[in-house]
């Protein structure tokens, strides 16, 4: 049974479902493109080898999945998310690339995986609508080998700085007008929010030792408008 649109909980799979067809053109836009450039660093963390296996959570439109296909042609990825408006498109998109990616609809707070089954987990931009955001991490660090990495790049408002004044004025007012416009969805009003409420880099690196993972890395990105977060198991 399809929910009333009313009740669709903001950040949900069914929310983004309604953004699927043009997410890719929006962000491009919104990030001035520089989203791209953002993932290949965040590939570039996982430390791949030829043989691995990468878990990519809230793939969206698989990008970032994409990436890492790309980037690794001996490399496994299995990539989930809440939305299958967004894995629909993602399917489309990884076609020239034949059973290389595989896509399925899962859930960042309960990953239908074994223990230390991953030798990297990835999830760009989906972090901030997790419910559960440290139950999210216990997963991460629970499916992932020891050893492994785990990188969350995520979207901030830069608090500090010349320019943060700028950025926040991008993120405040830019953001949700121009992808409402192009989308036709009030949903980036939400995205505007999301990325306000969600904790700075340190007390979300914080969130992350506390779930059990050592963070080697916190890079902040253009100005601080996103941030790279880069991680690995601590067994107890």
């Amino acid at each position: 049974m399809t929910r009333a649109r009313g009740t669709v909980r903001p950040g949900s799979g069914e929310m983004f479902d309604a953004i699927a067809p043009r997410y890719d053109l929006v962000n491009r836009l919104i990030s001035l493109g520089l989203d791209q450039g953002w993932r290949k660093k965040t590939v570039a963390a996982l430390g791949l080898r030829p043989g691995a296996t990468a878990l990519d959570l809230a793939t969206g439109t698989g990008d970032l999945a994409l990436r890492i296909a790309t980037a690794h042609p001996r490399v496994k990825v299995l990539a989930t998310d809440p939305s299958r408006g967004m894995l629909d498109v993602a399917v489309e998109k990884a076609r020239p690339l034949g059973d290389r990616i595989s896509f399925a609809v899962g859930d960042a707070q309960e990953i239908e995986l074994p223990d230390q089954h991953v030798d990297a987990v990835s999830m760009a931009f989906g972090i901030r609508n997790v419910p559960d955001r440290p139950r999210a991490l216990r997963e991460m660090a629970r499916v992932t080998k020891d050893g492994g990495r785990i990188a969350i790049l995520e979207l901030s408002e830069p608090r500090r700085g010349a320019l943060a004044a700028l950025a926040r004025f991008h993120i405040r007012q830019v953001v949700p007008r121009l992808g409402g416009a192009l989308s036709g969805a009030s949903e980036y009003g939400y995205l505007q929010r999301s990325i306000a409420a969600f904790p700075p880099p340190d007390e979300f690196a914080a969130m992350m030792e506390e779930a059990g993972l050592s963070v080697l890395e916190v890079a902040k990105l253009t100005l601080g408008v996103a941030c790279l977060f880069v991680a690995t198991p601590r067994r107890s």
